[in-house]
């Protein structure tokens, strides 16, 4: 089983679970449909299905033309608001492609819906892999649009946490330079966070992605995954596991919040004033 990570829009990834004998293919949040074709017909493989974490349009707004270019294609997912889809899910449920077996993890709290998906290879020793779409990503974890922290503790504490150590994570969101800032002020002197830091900015620097870490190391720098730890509980004041999440989120929620963006009028009228200046300046 091989896993093809592919970026796309500003900071997403979609992925290509393929089984390398069968030449089958299962798509994850195929957000830019016509990029995924190409791939496939590049790579000659056959799109079997199409397995979507969560209904935001930056996951699922390729179902519909994937659906309408492979006939026979099925869609999971495991809310009815996805776009397209076939087959609705639920969790523990499994799915078998060939020899690539899925088992579905209901993980609501960034939306109500959210599944991610634990996929291993039949007769193989390679380690499996976990698509955790907007729950669980590199150093951090989603926000709570539609849920509780009482949700995602369990997410992340009773559903991913419980997986194989070595799993490979392969999130939805390039964040980790964001999240790993985050993670070094919650534990400043946590050396393991300093260190991929480091590794993942020159990473970006080499326009390389940071997916996919492992389980085990997520426990070493991921805030979010070590409440218990006391130094994580010192920067919320908290104690209570659930308690210290939710301290936690509200925290990342307002660091490094983006810059408000220009008012439309405000734009026009900057616009029109470098319309303007530039008809003043010399030609050459």
């Amino acid at each position: 089983m091989k896993v093809k990570v592919i970026s796309i829009l500003e900071d997403n990834y979609m992925y290509l679970v393929i089984g390398e004998q069968s030449r089958m293919a299962i798509a994850v949040d195929p957000a830019v449909p016509h990029r995924l074709l190409d791939i496939i017909k590049r790579e000659g493989l056959s799109l079997t299905a199409v397995l979507t974490t969560h209904h935001h349009w930056d996951h699922a707004r390729g179902n519909e033309t994937l659906v309408k270019e492979v006939p026979g294609l099925r869609v999971y997912g495991g809310d009815d608001r996805i776009n397209a889809l076939t087959d609705k899910v639920t969790n523990a449920q499994e799915l078998k492609f060939n020899s690539i077996n899925v088992r579905c993890l209901f993980t609501p709290c960034h939306t109500l819906g959210h599944m991610c998906y634990f996929v291993w290879e039949d007769d193989c020793t390679d380690a499996p892999a976990v698509f955790t779409g907007d729950t669980l990503f590199v150093a951090g974890c989603g926000r709570f649009f539609e849920g509780t922290a009482e949700q995602m503790y369990h997410n992340l504490t009773e559903v991913l946490g419980t997986l194989p150590q070595e799993t490979k994570v392969f999130c939805g969101h390039e964040y980790t330079i964001k999240n790993l800032k985050f993670a070094l002020k919650v534990e400043p002197e946590n050396e393991k966070v300093k260190q991929m830091l480091t590794w993942a900015r020159a990473r970006d620097d080499d326009d390389k992605p940071t997916v996919p870490s492992t389980l085990i190391e997520e426990f070493e720098y991921n805030p979010f995954l070590r409440l218990s730890e006391e130094s994580v509980q010192k920067f919320t004041g908290k104690t209570n596991p659930v308690d210290v999440l939710r301290v936690l989120r509200k925290e990342k929620d307002n660091f490094q919040k983006p810059k408000e963006r220009m008012p439309p009028q405000a734009m026009l009228a900057l616009q029109w004033d470098l319309l303007g200046a530039s008809s003043c300046l010399p030609k050459t």
